[in-house]
């Protein structure tokens, strides 16, 4: 069954491409028809490639590798760091730092630095400071913050990238491209789809489409992350199974030597008894 479906994308507006003049012809085979003007996406196309896009992103949550979720145009940030940070992955919604996956160890050590202001305030070092030291470190804090703080929990490179708006987010896709990254991404009909792995032709301004979309996605990753903890409570269960019962055999086995002397015991004296009795 489709995660989506025709009517849902529909009343999202998710059909409506750009103006005509402004299309790129490599979008050619998700245009449906033009319209007054403006290019109309084929939304049958749509529910398949959410579909594709959906199953792999499931994978790669009950595999527990990370998405990371790219979305910095004003009508598409607020949805996407909500439904990103519902479903506990990291997402960049303010500006794209520069370097983020090609140079991902300088990112890193950024985000260890705000952790450390952290560890300053928790231990009160950072109580012991001067007015003037205090005050840069809480405005440099907050700029960390503000850039890097919903991606605090990402310990190494990506596993793919979700992207609203490839033009708008060029640098995301060329560093991914780079690092043979996967990249999913709602492409518009003024969009070259060309770079991108998993094509989802759709309207990336209007915030119904974004939402739908990010909500059919979002599902497929709960899925996947649900997945994972049922299996790792069966491992953990049949694991704490076969320590009991090795542990049952270990305890078993002096038992069983207790018996085996017992019997060997009862037979020497037997055979003494006859010996005896003979003489």
């Amino acid at each position: 069954m489709p995660r989506t479906n025709f009517q849902e994308l529909l009343d999202a507006g998710a059909h409506f491409g750009h103006l005509k003049r402004k299309w790129n012809p490599k979008m050619a085979p998700y245009i449906f028809m033009e319209k007054n003007g403006i290019h109309i996406i084929d939304l049958h196309k749509t529910v398949v490639m959410i579909d594709d896009a959906a199953n792999m992103m499931k994978q790669l949550a009950r595999a527990g590798r990370k998405i990371l979720f790219v979305a910095t145009k004003k009508q598409a940030k607020d949805i996407v760091a909500e439904k990103a940070k519902a479903v506990n992955m990291p997402y960049v919604t303010e500006r794209w730092p520069g370097g983020m996956l090609t140079n991902f160890p300088t990112i890193r050590k950024a985000v260890k630095k705000m952790n450390t202001i952290d560890k300053m305030i928790a231990d009160g070092t950072f109580e012991s400071l001067s007015k003037r030291e205090k005050l840069q470190i809480t405005r440099q804090r907050a700029k960390l913050e503000k850039n890097l703080g919903s991606i605090a929990d990402l310990n190494r490179l990506p596993s793919a990238l979700f992207i609203v708006d490839i033009q708008k987010e060029m640098n995301a896709v060329r560093e991914a491209n780079r690092l043979n990254i996967p990249v999913i991404a709602m492409v518009d009909t003024c969009c070259d789809p060309t770079p991108i792995d998993y094509v989802i032709p759709a309207n990336d301004d209007a915030a119904k489409s974004i939402s739908v979309i990010m909500d059919a996605l979002c599902g497929a990753v709960t899925e996947g992350l649900e997945e994972r903890k049922l299996e790792k409570e069966k491992e953990e269960k049949l694991s704490a199974a076969e320590k009991e019962s090795k542990e049952g055999k270990e305890s078993e086995a002096p038992v069983g030597k207790k018996l085996r002397a017992r019997k060997s015991h009862t037979a020497e004296a037997e055979a003494k008894a006859t010996e005896s009795t003979n003489e």
